[in-house]
Order: structure tokens, then sequence, then C-alpha cells
């Protein structure tokens, strides 16, 4: 089976430019690619991820990935998907989150012996002759063809600044660059880069009079249609220290039972076989799939300790029994026994805000390990812990163990 097949399979591909010469290309040759990545956080998320699997298993196929920063694109602001012009971020900021970017994904990808590079078309792109470039890069974008682009349309209501108008010829840019340095003949991205991905695989058989290609793979999206990896606390990120191990194995444990077979083909290595097997159990018995899909993704994004880990709290907060020591935890002064419950959350950020924690209380979805709070002006009394700790328990799901110091 070709790497083609396998990311069909597992239901990767959503488009290609050249189907079945890339289908030839990916079976008899090893090929060099590209995805790229706007360093715009200080941490890689979980949509990220997904371009990240495609880029494993196509270098287990014995390809080459880039992996590009958009060290330089991260300047403008890519306007795909997005409803409003992005944030303007500072050369040392954009500098700062391309490093964290690089210590994340080298965790995924094996950039030993050449078998992958890292590069940064801040390298290229900063140091741009304006004139020049739009002489020898511009002339081939036609205006009229880049306004029926999706990443354009969508935004010409609210208004399209010039500076995001210059993405597309940047990026498509990049790609040139990248095929006249490292031979690369292919650029992979999420489906929302398919107009970028043409741009630049135009160019490169403009410019070069080669043949280049571009394949685009699904959004991670609900069965639903909505975007995965929103949680309460915002971005699914793949930093422990934005969202910790728990946190993150929770949010794959909680999925709903129609997104868990897609979510373990996409996410997972695990066999096709084993992935229709978990998810074809229905009712209680889809919890051995979630379980199996939580640990797994888990696994692969902080280690198998911190899988392990988060699996055993997971298993004592809901078992209600256990080793509770890497829950989620946080802890409080003696000085803050006897205190309102509602304040100590605040104060720990277990609650975002007052009027948060007054609206679960009302609506019945504040406990303290089993029992309900009923009452807003509720204390936190030295009797309801055990052993210095208790269990805080927000909903049906979300824990917390508080700890006095």
């Amino acid at each position: 089976m070709s790497v083609l097949d396998i990311l069909k399979e597992r239901g990767f591909i959503q488009q290609l430019t050249h189907e079945e010469e890339i289908a030839e290309l990916l079976s008899k040759e090893k090929i060099t690619f590209y995805i790229g990545f706007d360093p715009t956080a200080d941490s890689l998320h979980v949509g990220h991820f997904l371009g990240m699997m495609v880029m494993a298993h196509m270098q287990q196929a014995g390809h080459r990935p880039i992996c590009l920063i958009g060290g330089g694109t991260a300047m403008v602001g890519d306007p795909s998907g997005k409803a409003d012009m992005r944030k303007m971020l500072t050369p040392e900021d954009i500098a700062h989150n391309g490093e964290l970017f690089k210590k994340q994904m080298q965790r995924f990808i094996d950039f030993s012996n050449g078998k992958a590079l890292m590069m940064n078309n801040a390298d290229w792109l900063l140091n741009l002759n304006y004139v020049q470039f739009l002489r020898e890069i511009g002339v081939h974008f036609s205006v009229n063809r880049m306004l029926t682009a999706e990443c354009f349309k969508q935004r010409m209501e609210k208004g399209l600044s010039f500076l995001e108008f210059n993405y597309m010829i940047m990026q498509g840019y990049d790609f040139l660059e990248l095929n006249r340095q490292c031979d690369c003949i292919m650029q992979m991205g999420g489906d929302d880069q398919w107009s970028n991905i043409l741009a630049g695989a135009d160019l490169i058989r403009r410019k070069e009079r080669k043949p280049a290609y571009g394949l685009t793979f699904t959004l991670l999206t609900t069965s639903d249609g909505r975007k995965m990896g929103k949680t309460e606390k915002g971005a699914l990120w793949l930093d422990a220290e934005k969202t910790s191990p728990y946190d993150f194995y929770q949010y794959w444990r909680n999925v709903d039972d129609a997104d868990v077979e897609k979510c373990l083909a996409l996410l997972t290595f695990l066999p096709m076989d084993e992935v229709r097997r978990l998810g074809a159990l229905k009712d209680k018995d889809i919890n051995v799939a979630k379980k199996t899909l939580a640990f797994e993704v888990t696994k692969l994004i902080h280690g198998q300790v911190e899988a392990e880990k988060a699996q055993q709290a997971a298993e004592a907060l809901f078992g209600g029994a256990g080793n509770f020591d890497n829950a989620p935890t946080v802890s409080v002064t003696t000085d803050m026994i006897g205190a309102k419950l509602i304040d100590v959350l605040l104060s720990t950020g277990i609650i975002p805000s007052k009027s948060e924690g007054r609206r679960l209380i009302q609506q019945g979805g504040l406990y303290i390990g089993e029992t309900k709070v009923s009452e807003l002006d509720f204390l936190l009394t030295a009797d309801l812990f055990e052993n210095n700790s208790l269990i805080v328990r927000k909903g049906k799901k979300n824990y917390h163990r508080i700890i006095i110091e």
C-alpha cells in the first residue's frame, strides 16, 4: 500500500492537484515536500498536529519533509478562515514562537541525517527588494483570479487589507524558493490553504517550467462541522504548560461518540482494522475506544509516562478511588479555610469569575466529592478535607483536587 493509499484510507486527503501523477510519483520516487506553520502563538495546537501526522506518515514512507516556520509570513498574517485581520506580532515575538515550534516538532519528526529539514521563510522574505519582487513574481498573479479564492471572498464584506492580500503571493514565493533550494515539489496543508497551494504550484510551473504539486488534508472538525480543539480555557495546546497532559487526555476521552473513529484514524498510528473495530463499538462499550484514543494521542504528544499518569488520574477521579497524585491540583493556604468556596475557586483559577461560580451552583453543577453545593455562600471548612485533600467537580466531567499546603 502506498503512502497516498494510507492517507486516503485514514481520511486525511481532501484535494489534490494531479491525482494520478501524485499517486505514481509517491509510489515510485522519494520526494521532498513541505508544510508551513506560521508562529502566531508560543505553542503548536492540535490543528497543527494533524499536519505533523501527515508529515510523519510521509516520512515513514521515505519522503523528506520540510517544516517551514513562517517567520516572514507571520509578519503579514494569513486571512484564510479569519473574519477579521490577525493581531500584528512583533519580530521578537515571532522569532521566540518559531524557536518553540521547532522544539515541539522535533518530538514527531526525525531531523537526523537530513531526513527532514527545518527552515524559516524570514530568511528570504524579509530582505526582498519590493520593486524587483513585483516585477519577478507579482506579474504572474492575476488579481481577478485571486479575488475568487475562498480565503479572500469571505473577507471582502468586512474589508481585506492590502497587507493581507500579499499573503498568497508570499506563500507562493515560499514554494518557489523551496523548489529552487531543496528540489521541493509538493506543498501540503489544511484544506483552507487550497488557493495558496495552487498559487505556489502554478508559480513554479510558470517560472521554472517544471511540475509542482499540491495536496490538502481535512481540517479537524466534529461530525456536525464544528472545529475541534476548543476547550473551556481556549485552544488545545501541545505545550504541557498551556494545556496539562491530564486536560489533554480528558479532551479526547470526552469526544462525541460519532467522532471517535475519525480521531483514531487521523491522530493515532493504530492499524485501521483496530480503528474500525473500536469505532464500531456502541453505547457503554464506546468508552473503551475513547480511553484508547485519549491514551494514544496523549502518548504521542506528551510521552508514555505522562499518558499513563493522565490515565491513572482520570481513573481515580471517575472511579472514585485510586491515586489522585496526577489529577489537576491546586493548593490553598490554611488562612483560606473558612472562606467562601466561590472565592477560593476564583483565587485558584478553578472558575474564571464569581458569576460563573454562582451559575454553577444555581444550576446544580458544583460538587464537593459527591455532595452537591446548593448555597451561594457555601464555606470551605476543614472537615471537608480528607488527608488534606478534597475533590471539586464542575458539571459531569471537570474535576480538580484541592490540597492544603
